[in-house]
């Protein structure tokens, strides 16, 4: 009796990325006159990365964080989340910024807990939410306080806390350690890694320290002078934490801060 040889296994389709920017182009008109803030943007983000662009100011770092939020549109190109297009800003999107963008009347449970009130999820839930990303942010203690009660590095935890509590899938943050100390930044820096390991968000960062990409990231995107170009995507393997001071580290520093010289 022939032996009947099994089918062949269906090829796997391959997983959708969480974030697709396929050839993005970004023009302002100003006047008369017409300004290319990003050109021909093509960058693939799996789940539970974290990605750090950097580049000059006016690099068209911020405006693709803002396209990918749902604030600005492409002028050209496709930007996709999940495989579906972004139109508009959404609670799976999160967007963190340098000056915190609380609300000063809410106290910081309030303010945590602002996004699950909106939606209309049950008071109880809406407590627990904010409860538990107070907890994890490490402000318990100040969970009744006012955002003008708080330092720089606490505003930034609550605004980090709001973006959780709200659902959100990617984390887009605006050099959000910029205006702080450096012992503010670097304890932030470590706290904002052990929330991504325990959460597995996919976190999109914008900064213009090389120092700081490294520390972070996964991958650094260096973008050029405007017309922002995407000029390379470095995957880093440093195990963490890393440590600044160690060789490794030094020569990708010296790596990145090339590209970004060879492009002014």
């Amino acid at each position: 009796m022939d032996s009947v040889m099994p089918a062949p296994a269906a090829e796997a389709k391959p997983a959708l990325p969480i974030l697709d920017i396929q050839h993005v182009t970004k023009r302002f008109a100003f006047g008369a006159e017409t300004i290319m803030a990003l050109s021909d943007a093509n960058l693939r983000i799996e789940k539970g990365e974290f990605l750090c662009l950097i580049g000059p100011s006016g690099c068209g770092k911020s405006t693709l964080l803002r396209m990918v939020g749902g604030f600005e549109t492409p002028s050209e190109g496709t930007l996709l989340m999940w495989g579906k297009h972004v139109a508009a800003p959404g609670p799976d999107r999160g967007m963190v910024f340098q000056d915190y963008g609380l609300f000063p009347w809410l106290t910081v449970t309030q303010n945590v807990g602002f996004g699950p009130a909106a939606r209309g999820r049950p008071k109880a839930e809406v407590a627990a939410t904010a409860k538990r990303f107070v907890d994890m942010v490490g402000l318990t203690r100040f969970a009744d306080a006012f955002p003008h009660q708080l330092s720089g590095g606490m505003k930034q935890r609550v605004a980090i806390a709001r973006v959780l509590a709200n659902d959100a899938e990617v984390v887009l943050m605006d050099e959000p350690f910029g205006a702080l100390d450096a012992f503010t930044r670097e304890r932030l820096q470590e706290e904002l890694l052990e929330i991504w390991a325990r959460t597995k968000l996919t976190v999109l960062f914008v900064t213009h320290a090389i120092e700081e990409a490294i520390i972070l990231a996964d991958r650094v995107v260096v973008m050029s002078p405007g017309p922002g170009r995407i000029v390379a995507d470095e995957r880093i393997d440093l195990p963490r934490p890393r440590d600044p001071t160690s060789p490794e580290f030094n020569a990708l520093r010296r790596h990145l801060s090339a590209l970004l010289g060879g492009h002014h």
